[in-house]
Order: C-alpha cells, then structure tokens, then sequence
C-alpha cells in the first residue's frame, strides 16, 4: 500500500540537497571585498529570498510539461515518476499546508488511478489531499483560483469513488462521486454554464461512474438512468454511431437484465451490435462479443420466439471468434461451452414437452371409462 512513499521521500530529499547548493551557489558567490551578507539592507534580503524560489518553481513547471507529455505519448510509469516530483516541488514552492500542494498530490491520486490502475495508492494520496484542502486557510481567493479549487475538488472526489468502486465499496464510491457531481455543478455556476477547458474528468466520465455505484449499490432504477443519461450525452456530442455507446449500451443492458426487461436488455445490445458491426469488421473480436452477449440476451429471457433469434446469435458470433482469434482461444471456448449448454437445455424442453402432451391424451381419453 505504501511502496512508493520510500521514492517519494527519497526524491523530495535529493531534490532538496540540489536545489539548496544551486541557490547557494548562486546566491552567494566569492566577494573579495569581505562578507556582503553584512551590508546586505532588507530589500536586497527579500530580493534574494524571491529569487531562491525561482529555480524549484522554474523545476516545477517544467517536471508538470514533462508529464502532461508523458501521459499524451501513453508512457504511464515515467508519466506517473514525473508526477511525484510535482508532488515535491510543489511541497517546496508552497509547502504542506496550501491548496497548490493539494492539486499536486489530487494530479498523483489521479495518475495511480488512471495511468497504473492502482486504487489502493490513488485512495491513499487523495485522502491526503482531501487533508490538506479542508486545513488550508488561505487569504482571499481570486476568481481564477476558485475555479482551479474547483476543478481539483472535481478531480479529487472523482478519484476516491472510482478507487472506492474498484475495491467494491458501493456506497463510499457513490457518496464520493456525488461530492465530485455537486462540485462540478458549482464549477459551471462559476463558468456561467460555458465549456470547462482542462478539466480532468469528463460530465460523461461521471455519470458514468455514478451508473455504476449505483448499480453496486442494486439501486438498479437509478443506475440505468445514469447509463441512458450517458448515452443521450454521448450521441448528442459524437452521434449514435460513436464506438464509445457500445460498453454504455452493454452496461445499460446489464441493468435491465437484472430488472428482467428483456426486451429492453436486447434493444440495446442490437444498438451495440449494430455499431460494432460497422465500426469494427463482421467477424471482429468486438463483433463477436457483442454477437455473444446477444445470443445470451435472447437465449435468457425463455421466450419460445426468441429461439431461432439466439441460435443465430450464437452461431455467428461463434464463427467470428473462431475466425479473429481461433478454435483453442479461451472466449471461442466459452461461447461454444455456452451454446452448446443452450442447446441441451432446448433439446430437454423440446423432449419433455411432447411426453407431457401425451401423458394428457391419455388421462384424457381413460376419463370416464369404468375399471373392468
């Protein structure tokens, strides 16, 4: 859980002795003439401490390019390095107890999440920043700040419910992930309802997790309305053939399976289909999975007219998994475990239902004969 606070304090350690004899050496160079430090009036005192503060704050923004770049080239673990040592300059320039420190420390939480996909660490470091924003006192504020107060308190409570919902705590995530909601809601108050640039988490990002804590939550009304909220937000800004709406579609079908709308539930999986379909090749691994989970779709809700629908599902999707990923691939066998258990359990139905029929003829036809 705490591997990475040894680096950390190893960094901060080693950028502090450089930073410390590059100040030195800059600051106070041999003077022939005796010790300068002594004629020094307070200005010039101001002066140089000012200017002591120019090298890690130049550090600084130049350690937050490197990993801005770093994580637009898809380097996650140099990313996430590069993201620590903001943490440190940032506990040099500001020290412990300001909101800049806290937006350093969300960035890091946020990077473990996103970039490493480790919660346990994203949790931890967000906490901290939670810490260190509800001790900050800071003097006024200006308008520019609140809103990079706000965006951080988006990006902050966002990180612990999505850490939350990775470790299955439904109900922390969900109350997390409503504070990161109210404060994005209050972010628009102060943009006017316009764009909100350089925001981490996305409106869409959101709803979507709230979806699924509620649906950790088995709160399964309130969670297909957040699915179909995002896919009304996905088509409104990218169009209903976005290859985004496939997983929303399949999540939102998941909801209504579990609410035994299964006429909803394979609605939406024809939408994922069909998109796949088309975004990606017929006999694509994505094709086939969306093929599959169809099939299943038509094949659980046991109505009779859905058979010839669910056998053709499952044949077509079975041939595109043999044909992108081969006959021995661990999904190409699940899927012909899984047909071939469908079949079983139709051919049982299609054998009983006959014997049952007969069974009734002949009671029927016994009726009313008297026993020799």
């Amino acid at each position: 859980m705490e591997w990475d606070l040894p680096l950390m304090k190893n960094l901060w350690e080693k950028e502090t002795r450089t930073l410390v004899a590059e100040q030195r050496s800059e600051s106070n160079p041999s003077d022939e003439f005796g010790d300068s430090e002594d004629k020094e009036n307070e200005t010039d005192k101001v002066a140089r401490n000012a200017d002591y503060m120019s090298v890690p704050k130049e550090k600084l923004n130049k350690s937050q390019r490197k990993a801005e770049s770093l994580i637009k080239a898809k380097k996650n673990c140099q990313a996430n390095q590069e993201l620590i040592r903001c943490v440190t300059f940032s506990r040099i320039v500001f020290g412990t107890e300001h909101w800049r420190y806290a937006q350093a420390l969300t960035n890091l939480a946020y990077g473990y999440l996103t970039l490493r996909e480790l919660p346990v660490q994203a949790k931890q470091h967000a906490e901290s920043a939670k810490n260190s924003l509800l001790t900050w006192k800071g003097s006024a504020i200006s308008d520019l700040d609140k809103k990079e107060i706000l965006g951080t308190l988006v990006t902050l409570y966002y990180t612990l419910g999505m850490s939350d919902l990775m470790q299955n705590h439904g109900k922390e995530a969900y109350y997390n992930l409503q504070k990161s909601e109210k404060s994005m809601e209050e972010l628009w108050e102060c943009h006017d309802g316009a764009t909100v640039r350089d925001l981490k988490v996305s409106e869409k990002d959101l709803i979507i997790a709230l979806g699924r804590a509620a649906l950790q939550l088995h709160r399964l009304n309130l969670s297909v309305n957040y699915f179909e909220k995002a896919i009304t937000h996905v088509i409104s800004s990218k169009g209903d053939s976005a290859s985004e709406l496939i997983s929303l579609y399949q999540e939102a079908a998941q909801v209504e399976q579990l609410r035994k709308n299964h006429d909803r539930a394979i609605e939406h999986l024809l939408q994922a289909h069909s998109i796949c379909v088309a975004s990606y090749k017929e006999l694509s691994a994505e094709a086939a999975k969306t093929g599959f989970l169809l099939a299943k779709a038509y094949a659980t809700s046991g109505e009779p007219q859905h058979r010839d629908a669910a056998e053709l599902y499952f044949t077509s999707s079975l041939k595109a998994y043999q044909a992108a990923l081969g006959p021995d691939n661990y999904h190409t066998m699940c899927a012909t475990e899984e047909f071939s258990k469908w079949l079983l359990q139709i051919g049982e139905k299609q054998l009983t239902r006959p014997k049952r029929r007969a069974v009734g003829l002949r009671s029927g036809a016994n009726k009313g004969r008297r026993p020799k």
